[in-house]
């Protein structure tokens, strides 16, 4: 498969990119605006990384490049896990907040996949990478209004683009995660120690992007033992 995730230079992103590698019959494009954990992929014959900002026209092109070249133009899994995570109150947010927010989580996920369209197969897959936060219903936390916010937009962004999309036979669905042990959890909340473990969590974030289209449309799936 062809494969390209977002979000690689650590956590979740970075070890699903770990997995895909381990199985040694896939094509990967790890996109992440700091690379340096990704040099131990330097010469590894099915791995392409460059620095890469989910904003940034320029980098779209360099992508596109990669794409044509390495993937021969043919896209089989796009999974928009890059991410950001600011824990303040209502009153000490800023429009610099909301933008990075909004920008990370919908707006750069928006234009990468009409970016990515022309590319993407029949039957391929679109896994968008949310949170508990944005799932309707479930609890939420002091702090986190903008996150969860611009989770539940991509939560409807996902719901959108699967049905504009079902004539081409491309699924998108998306994962609502709780809490997980990574390093952005402990920058926003230092100590937190409740979270689940990044590299069980990868395993089915891989499989899910592989199978799951086959079973979902246009889902937005709860992946939490408790809310979150």
């Amino acid at each position: 498969m062809h494969v390209i995730i977002t979000g690689t230079s650590r956590g979740i992103g970075y070890e699903v990119l770990r997995r895909f590698v381990e199985e040694n019959n896939h094509r990967i494009i790890a996109l992440s605006r700091n690379t340096a954990s990704l040099d131990i992929f330097k010469n590894h014959p099915f791995v392409r990384y460059f620095p890469f900002d989910i904003m940034e026209r320029e980098d779209h092109k360099k992508l596109m490049k990669e794409i044509n070249t390495f993937f021969d133009n043919t896209v089989d899994i796009l999974i928009n896990n890059a991410g950001v995570l600011i824990n303040k109150p209502i009153a000490g947010l800023n429009p610099l907040d909301y933008d990075k927010m909004f920008n990370t989580h919908v707006k750069g996920v928006f234009f990468l996949i009409q970016k990515v369209l022309p590319s993407l197969t029949s039957g391929s897959h679109i896994v968008n990478i949310g949170s508990m936060g944005g799932y309707q219903g479930s609890k939420k936390f002091a702090g986190l209004s903008l996150y969860a916010a611009s989770k539940g937009a991509l939560s409807i962004l996902t719901e959108c683009l699967a049905e504009e999309l079902k004539p081409n036979k491309i699924n998108v669905n998306m994962l609502s995660l709780g809490a997980v042990e990574t390093e952005m959890l402990q920058e926003a909340f230092p100590g937190s120690v409740n979270g689940m473990d990044v590299k069980e969590l990868s395993v089915f974030i891989k499989d899910f992007a592989q199978k799951g289209q086959h079973l979902f449309n246009g889902k937005n799936i709860p992946v939490a033992s408790t809310t979150p």
